[in-house]
């Protein structure tokens, strides 16, 4: 490439790839010891490991350290290599659709710059019997390329089934939000005032209760603090904090009158007893919303009522 032979910066995108096998015949089914009980859906089928093609490749293309790993990854898909498939959408961190594993972590393509996320080759070096020495009789490692800013590993989304390269399926998850209904149910009574005129500030909020659910509402469902989750990851049908913080959102909203209703929906041996307040969902959220704080608070609410 033109930008590599003037010496420009390069990295190295390390990708997990995978092709699906095309399907034949009826699809089997999950594990016949799943549970198909769950009103959030089916860990059998759902989860089922998807079969084809897998390999890593690794395509080295220019680029300076303030790139996005988005950027780099549309490079390789106009130059080098147009079969390459993930997904991307506003490029800002608004959409939450280009969540992906970097470096084994659950984060956005698009927040993602080359300078935070490129790592070195490791100094310590393997011999022909696969160990690695550390003391001094290590040899001093092959200089570094000065150009170059490093490698960056690329995964797709853990805990759902793959698509295609770097394209997890998260139906699953946007199933289980719409299950707990992501909307505002008001009573239904029109307000009115004394004289019988229609009330224009039935739902005015005071700051404190905006408060109480503002950040929430900022969530994007891009599936990071599933891809987080040990729990979410296991295979059973665990609802998944996703969802639990789509439902904290309208319970804690004071203009929702479905408060009880919500609350048993979650109340469930699949649903908010399923976590294990690990708070690994709360690393990575790129909204800044404290996953496992919030997920805690629902336990209090739904123990004290």
């Amino acid at each position: 490439m033109s930008g590599m032979e003037n010496g420009m910066e390069t990295v190295t995108l390390r990708v997990n790839r995978f092709t699906p096998r095309p399907e034949r015949g009826r699809e089997r089914g999950g594990s016949p010891f799943a549970r198909k009980s769950s009103p959030f859906g089916d860990s059998g089928s759902a989860r089922r490991r998807p079969r084809g093609k897998q390999w890593v490749q690794d395509y080295v293309v220019p680029a300076r350290p303030e790139d996005t790993v988005l950027d780099c990854l549309l490079k390789v898909k106009r130059t080098i290599d147009p079969t390459l498939a993930f997904r991307y959408s506003c490029g800002h961190g608004m959409c939450g659709s280009d969540a992906v594993s970097i470096n084994g972590t659950p984060t956005l393509l698009c927040t993602a710059t080359v300078k935070a996320w490129a790592k070195q080759p490791s100094d310590a070096q393997v011999d022909e019997d696969g160990f690695r020495h550390t003391g001094e009789d290590v040899q001093p490692a092959q200089t570094q390329d000065a150009d170059d800013l490093g490698v960056i590993e690329l995964a797709p989304l853990p805990g759902f089934p793959v698509q295609r390269d770097l394209i997890a399926d998260i139906d699953q998850m946007l199933g289980q939000i719409r299950k707990l209904k992501p909307y505002l149910q008001a009573s239904g009574e029109l307000a009115t005032t004394a004289d019988g005129k229609i009330n224009a500030f039935e739902y005015l909020q005071n700051p404190q209760q905006l408060s109480k659910y503002e950040l929430l509402s900022n969530c994007i469902a891009c599936g990071t603090c599933e891809g987080s989750c040990p729990v979410y990851a296991g295979g059973e049908a665990f609802i998944g904090p996703a969802a639990l913080i789509a439902a904290s959102r309208f319970i804690n909203d004071s203009r929702d009158g479905q408060t009880d209703a919500r609350m048993d929906a979650i109340d469930s041996a699949d649903g908010i007893a399923a976590c294990q307040s690990v708070r690994a969902c709360t690393r990575e959220c790129p909204r800044g919303i404290d996953v496992g704080e919030e997920i805690w608070q629902l336990i209090a609410q739904i123990k004290e009522r």
